[in-house]
């Protein structure tokens, strides 16, 4: 459909909204001119859906009174959109919404035009986005379940924590608010009863959850994306050289780096920023030979501790 099509529609949708709307509202929401706007009332007025206007200070254009847009009107773009998006809740959700993901695509292929089935079934073949998850969804919905319970009831829950860095796990009692799906990991925020402020949890570190029947309720101001926005960052910058035989390595990860530089040498210096040193030592090592520490010099010397752990027990796996 032409832009046109699609701007015809949403002038239906808002119509059937909301009564009495001027040329001018309507232009703003559509974001054209008013001269624009009659003449897509006049459109609609040759397709013969009744749109009528009325003057004065509280006039403007409505629709007869009992007029109803068809239940799905989508241009094929907004149904490959709504395919993509439902696949997306099925492959990030699994057990948890799957029943319903696959229940929404029948009920589209039931009753959308064969224009609109046929994008869909171009998109199924070529549109496909996979690995979203860092460890197996399965392994995660007893969790996740429990959580979206909690959070749709306002129920607390106690949860034994695996920390980062931790030696042992330790038990919390939480309010939560939300469920984040972040770079790959499932996470939970919510109120920490234990450290008495919101906290962010991962949930692949819980150990075990059990809902209460305490309840609570979500402070009204909490608003999740700014909360996310001014979440504390990772705070240790780090710096790597790539040998000149390992930088198709870096160039291969380029979104990884906060900045790439070229060297003369056919070398690549980047930087990353991490959350601790212990972290970023496991990413160094990753790179094995390919990669050398420049900063912070301590990050050198945990590289090395464990560099030479990891020779001693291979030697000794091998009986040198």
């Amino acid at each position: 459909m032409s832009n046109t099509a699609t701007r015809l529609i949403t002038l239906l949708m808002l119509l059937q909204r909301q009564p009495n709307q001027k040329a001018s509202e309507l232009a703003d929401e559509l974001g054209v001119s008013v001269r624009s706007i009659h003449r897509y009332i006049d459109m609609l007025d040759e397709m013969g859906i009744p749109v009528y206007s009325e003057r004065g200070p509280y006039g403007g254009f409505s629709l007869v009174r009992g007029y109803k847009l068809p239940p799905l009107v989508f241009t094929p773009q907004e149904a490959v959109a709504v395919f993509l998006g439902t696949g997306l809740v099925e492959q990030m959700w699994g057990q948890l919404y799957r029943e319903a993901a696959r229940g929404a695509l029948a009920k589209l292929d039931n009753v959308l035009p064969e224009e609109q089935r046929q994008e869909i079934l171009w998109a199924r073949r070529t549109l496909l986005a996979t690995c979203l998850h860092r460890i197996d969804p399965h392994r995660l919905t007893p969790h996740l379940e429990k959580l979206r319970f909690a959070i749709h009831e306002g129920k607390r829950v106690r949860m034994l924590y695996q920390g980062q860095g931790q030696p042992e796990p330790v038990q919390r009692e939480i309010d939560p608010y939300a469920l984040v799906h972040r770079g790959g990991w499932w996470y939970s925020v919510g109120y920490c009863h234990l450290r008495r402020a919101l906290r962010t949890f991962r949930v692949d570190r819980i150990l075990d959850l059990a809902v209460l029947n305490e309840s609570f309720q979500t402070p009204p101001d909490f608003d999740l994306r700014a909360y996310l926005e001014t979440e504390p960052q990772p705070q240790v910058t780090i710096r790597l050289r790539f040998v000149p035989e390992g930088a198709g390595i870096a160039r291969d990860n380029r979104p990884y780096w906060d900045t790439f530089e070229e060297q003369a040498d056919g070398a690549v210096e980047v930087t990353f920023a991490a959350p601790d040193l212990n972290w970023a030592a496991s990413i160094v090592l990753s790179y094995g030979g390919w990669a050398v520490v420049v900063e912070p010099l301590q990050l050198c010397d945990i590289v090395h501790e464990r560099a030479t752990h990891l020779a001693g027990l291979h030697r000794a796996n091998n009986g040198s």
